[in-house]
């Protein structure tokens, strides 16, 4: 075989070069890229760090170091080894006095910056599409298994937290232990947005008149800052075990990974840490009940059973317009109570809202439907309409209503949990406060009113009251749940789809 002169061979690629139009040389340069030796590249996949979970459960204990502080922050823990890491986020939020601001991820790995690190999906992660595991379906005995092991959780990419979750040791565990308690620590944990490791000392020094360079410290920050910055909102949070177990001790029991769906999500899209925590403690108040005797259920659903028997076999002419004959509108206004929730003379369905809302939603539970200009029970409202025991589950089943507008959705699903954790407070505040820690305002920017999610959860709360689940004062303030209306919102929760 000849021998190639190497010193020709630039030349002769050259050439080549020079010879080729674009296309030619994407090609070439996809098989250069696409190939290496002369064997094409294969994506090397990434053993799952993820070991078997313990047959039993028992107590971690840990250490939570920041990366870079000198001298180190830290906190001590004794966790439940079936925790899930949605619910350790939440831990490590109370523990180090962050406020749930900004972003973060687990991750196990050898070390921080291994190639081979395993990184678990966050509620956003997933929402932005991304494959993976997410954190709600790992436990910490997945993850932590021998004494030494590790596991990273990042905390705000802008200001680059690190933590570093170590297990010290592996000890038995008590029946009412709590599922996570912090036993010691030290520093103060960084205020939100500070600037990361060089801010947290930088204003720890500031704030703290008994710092060597506390002097420093303020000239440095006049001269970045200004003289007239306010320091308040950069004092770093107090370590104190107390206040941390306290907090801990809201927490719930159960990870978003043993909720139904539609909670989980819920919970998932909350962004405050201690309105997720309330939010997951009035979830975990709402223990099922199976049980609904027939007298009760038809009571509650006598307004749809009215309806379904109304529409009979034959059917209802609608106008032209495809509403409700008056004949018809009035007859359910006299027969079902209706006269006091709304103005006007009870003739228009269009302008006679509770009974608009009535038929409408029995439709949206395809009990009835719209064919060729008459209103007509479906086969399973034929079928229902004599087993009030079997409706009530049915309507138990799609309550609340879903919505195309999915705040009005969130909402409907808030105002439902709060009945059946029986709240009496303001129920409008109660969502109002859980929506504005979701991220939705009005149009300008404002924070949501009680009147707004009242307003947003609209259509659930009509449901409610025309199954008397809720009951007093007027139609918007003063309400509280009635014994059955907990019981009814208790099984939607619990088999919502």
């Amino acid at each position: 075989m000849h021998k190639p002169d190497h010193a020709e061979l630039p030349k002769r690629f050259e050439a080549e070069l020079a010879g080729m139009g674009p296309a030619d040389l994407q090609e070439l340069l996809g098989r250069l890229v696409g190939s290496v030796g002369g064997a094409e590249t294969v994506e090397r996949t990434r053993p799952s760090r993820r070991r078997e979970r313990r047959a039993d459960v028992v107590t971690f204990r840990v250490r939570i170091d920041l990366a870079g502080t000198k001298p180190p922050l830290w906190r001590r823990l004794e966790l439940a080894s079936d925790m899930h890491l949605d619910e350790l986020h939440d831990v490590l939020q109370i523990a180090f006095g962050w406020t749930d601001s900004h972003l973060h991820q687990f991750s196990a790995s050898n070390s921080q910056y291994d190639p081979d690190t395993e990184r678990y999906l966050t509620p956003s992660d997933i929402e932005e599409g991304e494959e993976g595991t997410p954190e709600s379906e790992v436990r910490v005995d997945e993850v932590l298994a021998e004494v030494g092991d590790e596991l990273f959780y990042a905390y705000d990419f802008g200001d680059g937290w690190q933590h570093t979750v170590r297990l010290e040791a592996v000890l038995p565990r008590e029946d009412g232990e709590p599922r996570a308690i912090c036993t010691a620590g030290r520093r103060p944990g960084p205020p939100e947005d500070c600037g990361g490791v060089s801010g947290y000392e930088l204003f720890s020094a500031a704030t703290d008149p008994t710092h060597p360079d506390h002097s420093e410290a303020r000239a440095e920050i006049a001269r970045v800052y200004g003289s007239d910055v306010e320091l308040d909102g950069f004092t770093p949070t107090p370590f104190a075990v107390d206040e941390i177990n306290t907090l801990l001790a809201g927490l719930p029991t159960q990870s978003t990974a043993l909720l139904p769906e539609p909670l989980a999500d819920l919970v998932r899209a909350v962004r405050d840490t201690q309105e997720q925590i309330r939010l997951r403690t009035l979830i975990s108040d709402t223990a099922p009940d199976a049980t609904i005797d027939a007298g009760t259920a038809a009571r509650m659903v006598r307004p749809y059973t009215w309806l379904l028997d109304r529409v009979g076999d034959d059917g209802i002419t609608l106008t032209g317009a495809g509403y409700l004959p008056p004949v018809h509108v009035e007859a359910a206004v006299a027969e079902l109570g209706l006269a006091d929730e709304w103005i006007g003379k009870h003739n228009r369905e269009v302008q006679t809202l509770p009974v608009l809302h009535l038929r409408g939603s029995a439709q949206k539970m395809g009990l009835l439907r719209k064919h060729r200009g008459k209103l007509l029970l479906t086969t399973r409202g034929r079928r229902l309409r004599t087993d009030p025991v079997g409706l009530w589950w049915h309507v138990a089943e799609r309550a609340p209503l879903a919505s195309r507008d999915r705040c009005e959705t969130q909402a409907g699903l808030i105002l439902v949990i709060a009945v059946a954790a029986g709240v009496t407070d303001d129920l409008d505040a109660v969502i109002a406060r859980t929506l504005n820690a979701i991220g939705w305002t009005r149009g300008d920017g404002r924070p949501l009113t009680g009147y707004d999610a009242g307003y947003a959860a609209w259509g659930t709360r009509t449901l409610l009251r025309r199954l008397d689940a809720l009951t007093g004062g007027s139609y918007r303030r003063e309400e509280r749940p009635t014994p059955h209306g907990i019981t009814f919102a208790r099984a939607a929760l619990r088999i919502w789809p």
